[in-house]
């Protein structure tokens, strides 16, 4: 289902793209030629003995820019891994990170490889591997390369990496931040794994706010009562329909997976399915829907919200001119080929790009590494200060009216002073002023999507930061 009908690579859409956003700019060609370029890959080929035979693998690290250091993105663990894709999504991080003003310069790893064939055991004796041959080349280092989990690893690889680290540099004080998406018992974060999904619900709050962009399609504005199709039911999908549905209204009507899909126009609950699934079971058997077989031709049912939230090129010229809905939300990197984003702006359906929605990730993996930098805990210094204050607060109230504040309302008002609840906040801001400003780029240069003024924004801030280092 993921590519079959695209002609072209990963690499290929998103060089076009680029090269359409770069043809609004002001950029030099030689610049923007240095921009386009991922600066290294890095190869890496070794062998891990797994009883009595050794097994060989290859893997990569690209670092697609170094303007800001470090250089922050996932590793992932895929069979269909190669070199071409790395690199894209080592570009795609860099334009991420300057869109939403994250701090970091782009790069992504891949190990080509099946988990599902490992015991936890040989996994780890892998990850620990190809960990060592990463960090001794500095790819893998807090002030330098800082990965995070990607498609096929989680938050167990991130900590056998960060453990390998301080193993071989037990002196680094900031050894923690080495990765990201770890483990909250090895100084992880709360919220990073919903942390891709809950950027996807806070841009499409932001996005479906936009009533002049909504008015130009007929869409009403407000999340309340869409409809909405998740095709793959992974760590974003999962996040991104959870959220939806449990706070804004929307109604989950299908979730596609390479199996088949579900389909409930009155909404399928999502934690039953998740539930479902995580048990072993498949969605043919599964009671909160109707099955469909034909995964691909699901995407192409009526409904206001399709997220495809899997693996790259599943819209492409092959099925985008059949796509009924009305606005696609890329949540997973690079799900819509540069052929498919054209027909689908042709058809009038609108397009929320990927490095833009899928952003989420990386922002809460920098809120992760600072907490890491400085070793505390975010609201620790203000927690009891904000109590007390909340706690004068209704006391002056209180005296005021001559009433007293029920339990039920002051737990209410003491609600939100958790680090989740500062993290979330923090996302949400990001996610929100990151629209604004690709919204103003459309706006004020006239341009014909938020696709390319997402990237045009992106290449201009780059473009700056090298030339500052070039003065």
């Amino acid at each position: 289902m993921a590519n079959n009908g695209s002609k072209y690579s990963f690499w290929e859409s998103t060089q076009s793209i680029i090269d359409e956003s770069l043809a609004y700019t002001k950029i030099p060609t030689n610049l923007a030629d240095q921009i386009k370029t991922c600066n290294s890959t890095y190869t890496v080929r070794f062998g891990v003995q797994l009883g009595k035979k050794i097994h060989n693998f290859v893997g990569w690290r690209s670092v697609h820019s170094d303007h800001i250091m470090p250089a922050k993105g996932g590793i992932r663990y895929s069979i269909d891994a190669n070199q071409d894709e790395v690199e894209s999504m080592a570009a795609l991080m860099s334009y991420k990170c300057a869109i939403v003003d994250v701090p970091f310069s782009g790069s992504k790893g891949a190990l080509k490889i099946d988990p599902k064939k490992y015991e936890r055991g040989e996994m780890a004796r892998i990850t620990r591997r190809f960990a060592q041959e990463l960090i001794k080349r500095d790819l893998i280092n807090p002030s330098q390369n800082v990965p995070a989990p990607d498609l096929g690893t989680s938050e167990r690889e991130m900590a056998w990496i960060a453990d390998e680290y301080q193993k071989l540099h037990p002196n680094d004080i900031n050894g923690k931040a080495c990765v990201t998406g770890k483990p909250l018992h090895k100084k992880g974060i709360a919220g990073r794994n919903e942390a891709t999904g809950r950027g996807v619900q806070f841009g499409l709050r932001e996005f479906f706010e936009d009533k002049k962009l909504l008015d130009t399609k007929k869409i009403e504005t407000g999340l309340e009562g869409k409809t909405v199709i998740v095709q793959g039911l992974g760590k974003v999908g999962y996040h991104a329909a959870k959220c939806l549905s449990e706070d804004d209204g929307c109604k989950i009507i299908s979730i596609v997976e390479k199996c088949g899909s579900l389909f409930n126009e009155e909404g399928l609950p999502v934690k039953k399915v998740k539930k479902w699934l995580d048990e072993g079971k498949t969605l043919k058997r599964c009671p909160y829907g109707k099955f469909f077989s034909d995964s691909a031709k699901e995407l192409e049912r009526e409904c206001d919200i399709l997220i495809p939230a899997a693996v790259e090129n599943v819209i492409n010229q092959k099925n985008a001119k059949n796509i009924k809905a009305k606005v696609v939300a890329e949540a997973a990197n690079g799900p819509v080929t540069y052929k498919g984003d054209k027909i689908l702006n042709k058809n009038g359906v609108l397009v929320i790009p990927d490095v833009y929605l899928n952003a989420g990730g990386v922002v809460v993996s920098y809120f992760e590494w600072v907490r890491n930098i400085s070793q505390m805990r975010f609201g620790r210094l203000e927690k009891r200060r904000d109590e007390a204050q909340i706690d004068q607060f209704i006391k002056v109230v209180e005296k005021m009216t001559n009433q007293k504040m029920s339990k039920v309302d002051k737990l209410k008002l003491f609600d939100g002073v958790d680090e989740i609840d500062l993290i979330r906040s923090g996302l949400n801001d990001m996610m929100v002023d990151a629209y604004q400003n690709i919204r103003g780029q459309m706006l004020r240069s006239k341009l014909p999507n938020l696709k390319i003024a997402s990237f045009k924004l992106a290449l201009e801030k780059i473009a700056g930061a090298y030339d500052t280092i070039a003065l």
